[in-house]
């Protein structure tokens, strides 16, 4: 026995190697095809060094990456919630279905089938100093390719607009904040915005302790105010909404009143898209577009060059700018969005994806009496140019049962974990499901869900 596992061992190695020098040997004649005058050298082993990573069988549940955990020289798999054993082989079934993060790792298989066009490989003396030449913290090739990706997703307007990069859009939100807020002012500026909202509006507010702004909690509470109570406002307005998906528009109205739309899941697969939004200051994330949230890449379009000015002066004293490794990696990353298909593809793949999740999970809600989720109307998206249905990335569950009040709880008490209303400051009767995650997460997820309503329809009987 021992003999056959060492022969299989042996000739699954061999395989690899053979495989490996195949592609070696193919992808050199294309680049020479592509750069005919040029060989590549030092780059063969990090790229062997990637392909043997990534080649680490996890089945399927899991995966093996450069900077994970080695033994004895070789990449051990990281499983994904509920998998484990050396190869993420073992399922284990009483474990807790996550449903609260929103890691958007649900485009992990758009990226494994453009694998050759989204690798990049980086030599070690890449951007070692702190600016580009012009002096800049700033890729004017990724800002070029940023200004194509909208004008082709027909989200935004970017005409007559500068741009900020920030370390996903939460360092962006922080910079605005200040960008916004009065100088030298006696009063520091009421930070707001619509319940249910987005935690780390009050949380990044309340954490700098700022004498210029102060969060003040439901812009609602706000509409009926005198005119000076509401000076230097600041609105956060966010669309779609995190977490119930809708299209909010501002609450608050005046001269005195300043607005942060927050548009990260303003994408196609997200949402339908009316119009490009041009409002006047606006924040994106790569997170949320092609799922790089460890990136940390993200950027606001600003129309009022003073304001851009001060985001630019926070970005500088905070980060010295953006990575340029990170730069680097979503310059490659738009490229193949926008070379595959003028973004259609990866749209289209995402969407289909969260559109199949929304309508399963629909399909079970929609036979119980004890729990409902939001409704979205189906939309025209001038992106694909028809009118299509929901796909948000959050479904905000809510239990119906005047005696159940903490919806957590009842998720809890079937291994479902959400994230609580009472985050959102919306109340613990609601809770956020992410359907961002891996294709196991949503399965069990399902599954859980599945078995809630039927208990409720067994005790019916009863």
């Amino acid at each position: 026995m021992a003999k056959i596992q060492r022969s299989k061992l042996y000739v699954g190695c061999l395989l690899f190697s053979v495989a490996l020098n195949l592609y070696f040997f193919i992808n050199l004649h294309l680049i020479r095809g592509k750069w005919s005058n040029y060989q590549l050298s030092w780059s063969l082993q990090a790229a062997a060094e990637a392909e043997a990573v990534a080649a680490v069988s996890c089945s399927g549940h899991g995966r093996a990456y450069l900077d994970g955990l080695f033994v004895d020289g070789k990449p051990i798999c990281e499983c994904n919630s509920c998998f484990g054993g050396p190869d993420c082989s073992q399922f284990s079934d009483g474990c807790v279905a996550d449903a609260d993060s929103g890691d958007p790792v649900f485009l992990e298989p758009f990226w494994m089938q453009h694998a050759a066009s989204s690798a990049l490989v980086v030599a070690g003396w890449h951007r070692m100093s702190y600016v580009f030449d012009d002096q800049s913290f700033i890729s004017h090739e990724l800002e070029k390719h940023i200004r194509k990706l909208h004008s082709i997703a027909k989200n935004a307007v970017t005409s007559g607009k500068y741009i900020v990069f920030g370390a996903g859009s939460t360092q962006l939100l922080s910079a605005a904040v200040y960008a916004l807020s009065p100088e030298n002012s006696s009063s520091p500026a009421k930070v707001v915005a619509s319940v249910p909202y987005y935690p780390m509006y009050e949380l990044q507010t309340d954490f700098f302790n700022s004498v210029s702004f102060k969060f003040e909690g439901d812009a609602s509470l706000w509409r009926n105010h005198t005119s000076d109570s509401t000076k230097n406002v600041i609105e956060f307005v966010t669309a779609p909404n995190n977490p119930d998906g809708k299209l909010n528009k501002p609450t608050l109205q005046g001269p005195s009143v300043k607005t942060i739309h927050d548009h990260a899941y303003f994408w196609p697969h997200f949402t339908a898209i009316p119009a490009p939004a041009d409002e006047d200051l606006m924040t994106f994330t790569i997170s949320k577009l092609t799922g790089h949230a460890g990136s940390r890449f993200g950027w606001a379009l600003v129309k009022d060059e003073a304001v851009y000015q001060r985001m630019v002066r926070y970005m500088t004293f905070s980060e010295m700018g953006v990575s340029r490794d990170a730069q680097l990696r979503a310059l490659k990353l738009l490229k193949v969005v926008l070379e595959e298909g003028d973004g259609k593809e990866i749209f289209e793949f995402a969407y289909q994806t969260m559109r199949k999740r929304w309508e399963r999970l629909s399909q079970v809600i929609s036979t119980s009496k004890r729990f409902s989720i939001q409704e979205i109307l189906p939309q025209f998206c001038t992106f694909f140019q028809k009118v299509r249905g929901p796909s948000p990335a959050y479904a905000w569950l809510k239990c119906e049962r005047e005696e159940e009040e903490d919806c957590g709880a009842v998720l809890k008490e079937a291994n479902i974990i959400g994230r609580e209303g009472s985050m959102f400051a919306a109340g613990n009767r609601h809770v956020r499901l992410s359907l961002l995650r891996t294709d196991d997460d949503f399965e069990l997820l399902l599954r859980r869900i599945n078995t809630l309503v039927s208990e409720q329809d067994r005790s019916k009987t009863m």
